[in-house]
């Protein structure tokens, strides 16, 4: 059971319900992480903000949901694990591909390369190194990418906090976690 209620869209007033019509729509219901995160119109805003503004950045949809799991994974959040495994087969990534993501892992030398350098900010809580920003260099990313890639590390950080620390009850297929097999 969530430890912060989950707003219903229909049973609020109209600012927390036109926050939240955006969100039904874009899924065809409203998530119950998004409705936990209505508790707060200002966190909301915030969230649904970064993740159109982020859409629209130079990152493929594949690789922010590739990068979404990693991250999922490595925090143990389950939420975020399910709901990114299934937008990123949305985005085209196979079963494998994505397995393969929550590992941190990827066949594509430049996803691979990704997938280190968002793990190495999360274990490390941003201390990277010179020679992790010229790795991603290395394989083709220019410094707009790679402040994407941050950026997107970032949000997932919000949106796993939001769900392991509020207990928000995974309205996606669920995906096991597999941390304890590093």
């Amino acid at each position: 059971m969530s430890r912060v209620p989950l707003i219903d869209a229909t049973h609020t007033n109209d600012a927390r319900g036109a926050l939240l019509a955006p969100i039904h729509a874009a899924f065809g219901s409203t998530p119950a992480m998004f409705r936990a995160v209505a508790n707060s119109p200002a966190a909301l805003k915030s969230m649904w903000g970064s993740f159109g503004a982020l859409g629209g950045g130079v990152l493929p949809a594949k690789l922010a949901e590739q990068i979404a799991v990693a991250v999922a994974d490595r925090n143990a959040c389950e939420y975020c694990l399910a709901a990114h495994t299934a937008l990123g087969r949305k985005a085209g990534a196979t079963a494998d591909e994505m397995a393969a993501a929550q590992m941190g892992e990827s066949a594509d030398p430049k996803t691979a390369a990704a997938l280190r350098f968002a793990l190495k900010l999360v274990e490390h809580r941003g201390q990277v190194a010179d020679a992790d920003v010229q790795a991603l260099r290395g394989v083709g990313f220019d410094d707009e990418a790679i402040v994407e890639i941050l950026a997107h590390v970032a949000l997932n950080l919000f949106t796993n906090y939001v769900n392991v620390a509020f207990a928000v009850p995974v309205d996606f297929p669920a995906v096991p976690l597999r941390r304890g097999a590093r």
